[in-house]
């Protein structure tokens, strides 16, 4: 009898071991495609997939002579079609943005979701084929965002001053204390981003590209999962300019000189235009909200294994008897 209940507890905790491993080793479950993946995807896409973009330029980019950028940017979405996704008749309507391809924001309210997979995998034009870089969950995501994610923000934002039109500022301070202070301040300056090849603050980037603010406010930064995004916290699209108007209400910590227009003067291999900075100080910051973001997964695992010293101490007291 003893035997036999030595032999069930041994189950039960290796149960238990096999269990947590699966808990450690699964991506969290998803119920439908993505959306702030889509986003992100569109952003960087081999931050969020991990790969490297193929050498050269990409096939399309030939196609155009306005842009001066190569390599790596080449690929990303947002490069030709702008954070805006309205490539040639939004913010990248001119300057050294810009490169005459087209407006997702129009496409993606005519096309089909499988019209855009197609596009995506070169079917439609050769040169645009992303197969080999972006898996079928990946792609799904991406359709999923360009559908249902994208927003036109084109009459909220003055193109001359690029300050937001009817933003709430004073709500917009209240959803920005609730889900952005404790990582980035009162002033936007907490944890320094990068921006333009420097550090800069969130105020910098509200007054200068507004639509890159928008972006990453409501969907995150690629290789930053830690972070509190927009999307998550329940934010609806308004929202997201109300913050905008409240972080262009403030006086600049980190600023140098006159803003310049939106997204122009970027050099052409800027190693990351956004994200966290890379300073030892900001790496720390960056650690410890992982900590504590993950500290409620870590109480779990502790009381399993807790639990299953128990059950090996048992057994063994009862193996003895």
């Amino acid at each position: 009898m003893r035997r036999l209940q030595f032999t069930g507890a041994i189950l039960v905790i290796l149960a238990l071991m096999m269990g947590v491993g699966a808990a450690l080793a699964a991506p969290p479950a998803q119920d439908g495609p993505n959306i702030p993946n889509g986003a992100q995807l569109y952003d960087d896409w081999s931050i969020v997939t991990g790969q490297s973009a193929p050498a050269g330029n990409q096939p399309l980019w030939a196609r155009q002579s306005t842009n001066t950028r190569s390599g790596p940017d080449t690929w990303r979405c947002v490069t030709c079609h702008g954070w805006d996704g309205m490539g040639k008749d939004g913010a990248y309507r001119s300057g050294s943005n810009y490169t005459g391809f087209p407006n997702l924001v129009s496409a993606a309210g005519t096309l089909s979701e499988a019209e855009i997979i197609a596009a995506l995998r070169g079917e439609k034009d050769a040169d645009h084929n992303f197969s080999a870089v972006l898996d079928d969950t990946s792609m799904a995501d991406l359709v999923a965002f360009l559908k249902n994610g994208l927003v036109d923000d084109t009459q909220y934002i003055n193109l001359t001053t690029l300050k937001v039109i009817d933003g709430d500022i004073g709500l917009g301070k209240e959803l920005y204390t609730q889900g952005c202070v404790s990582c980035h301040a009162e002033d936007g300056a907490g944890l320094p981003i990068r921006y333009e090849g420097r550090d800069a603050s969130l105020v910098t980037v509200a007054n200068t590209d507004p639509w890159r603010f928008l972006h990453k406010a409501r969907y995150g930064t690629p290789g930053n999962p830690m972070q509190k995004i927009g999307y998550d916290l329940g934010w609806d699209v308004q929202n997201g300019r109300d913050v905008l108007a409240y972080m262009q209400s403030l006086t600049d910590p980190r600023a140098q000189g006159t803003p310049p227009p939106a997204m122009e003067n970027r050099p052409p291999e800027a190693e990351k235009p956004t994200g966290p900075a890379t300073s030892w100080f900001s790496g720390i910051l960056t650690a410890l909200a992982a900590m504590f973001t993950t500290l409620g997964f870590n109480i779990l695992l502790f009381a399993v294994l807790i639990l299953i010293i128990f059950l090996l101490v048992w057994a063994i007291r009862g193996s003895k008897k």
